[in-house]
């Protein structure tokens, strides 16, 4: 099959969320002197938050907590878990995190070498289930617009993945026929069955070789991989 659209995931896939959040929370880490306040290891903050946060867009793609929900549980919950009461919690952190994180700009290996080659053989497209004014900057200081035809944020469509309605939305958008389009994505739930229940192709993006149900058939580790198979 020669496809012709080719459909990206942003977060985890092209931008390199957990490396931009780490960097941006040791920053916090040190502004709001969280080792005063008892914690006395950065990187286990990051990683209780890791959790956390990982559980909640989990919850978040499938309905199951709202974008407001998301934020205000993610670090009141890590605080508290790491045996913060909940008057020491610093308000002002989750809006600066907000703030900062989004205009990091680690990108996974080989991102534009790859998006710039699949550019001159593809119309290429994301599909995000970020938030709009995040996404956008990402999108804006990574210097990714070029690659990319249309943008489509669940916040502004009302549609997260894996719904199908949002690779309908996409797909139209994109006038796109589901047969000669890829999704490509870290997400088991909301990248790859989402676009498998609707009927398209799916490659797995799992640059940490997790194991994976063994009808997810097309898996890659690095971006230049898609070089190769498409």
């Amino acid at each position: 099959m020669r496809y012709k659209h080719l459909f990206f995931d942003l977060d985890h896939t092209i931008w390199d969320f957990d490396k931009n959040a780490e960097e941006t929370l040791h920053e916090l880490y040190h502004t709001y002197k969280l080792h005063d306040l008892g914690l006395h290891s950065a990187n286990q903050f990051i990683e209780t938050y890791t959790q956390n946060n990982h559980q909640l867009w989990a919850d978040y793609h499938l309905g199951k907590i709202t974008k407001q929900v998301l934020r205000e549980t993610r670090f009141s919950k890590t605080f508290i878990d790491l045996g913060i009461s909940p008057e020491h919690i610093p308000r002002q952190f989750e809006d600066d995190y907000v703030n900062i994180c989004p205009t990091k700009t680690n990108l996974f290996p080989k991102t534009h070498e790859t998006l710039s080659y699949l550019k001159n053989k593809y119309s290429m497209h994301v599909i995000s289930n970020g938030f709009k004014e995040s996404t956008e900057m990402k999108i804006h200081n990574n210097g990714l617009g070029i690659y990319f035809d249309n943008v489509i944020i669940s916040e502004v469509v009302g549609i997260n993945k894996p719904d199908k309605a949002i690779f309908e939305h996409a797909l139209s958008l994109a006038d796109a026929h589901v047969s000669e389009s890829m999704m490509i994505g870290d997400s088991i739930e909301a990248d790859i069955r989402g676009a498998q229940n609707f009927g398209m192709k799916a490659i797995y993006f799992n640059p940490e070789g997790k194991e994976a149900p063994e009808d997810v058939g097309h898996q890659i580790k690095c971006l230049s991989d898609l070089t190769e198979f498409l």
